[in-house]
């Protein structure tokens, strides 16, 4: 079992940064891929971002390329999201996830509660 505890959201200016952390518990999060994901109002959970069990590969959504960076430290059982230059778009619930690696919402077992990030001037 991994339970999986969210945590930097909150309200940022369009074009600022916030960065999210995901506590993980488990000894099996060094083998585990990562993931972050989203939910927007009225629509559907979305990638956002993965990182392989050793953080030596990453991949993003198209959307978030460039201005977000998933990265994690084993040693501290954490993964996390540093997004840059925010748009409203991003404004939504974002999770963290555990389990093989990929971009598909069926590649993880275990989810967050999620925390908001909310994008308003």
């Amino acid at each position: 079992q991994v339970q999986l505890v969210e945590s930097g959201g909150g309200l940022v200016q369009p074009g600022g940064s916030l960065r999210l952390s995901c506590a993980a518990s488990g000894r099996t999060f060094s083998t585990s891929g990562m993931g972050w994901f989203r939910q927007a109002p009225g629509k559907e959970r979305e990638f956002v971002a993965a990182s392989s069990p050793s953080g030596s590969i990453t991949n993003y959504a198209e959307s978030v390329k460039g201005r977000f960076t998933i990265s994690r430290d084993n040693a501290k059982n954490t993964v996390y999201l540093q997004m840059n230059s925010l748009k409203p778009e991003d404004m939504a619930v974002y999770y963290c996830a555990a389990g093989r690696w990929g971009i598909r919402f069926v590649d993880y077992d275990y989810w967050g509660q999620g925390t908001q990030v909310t994008v308003s001037s």
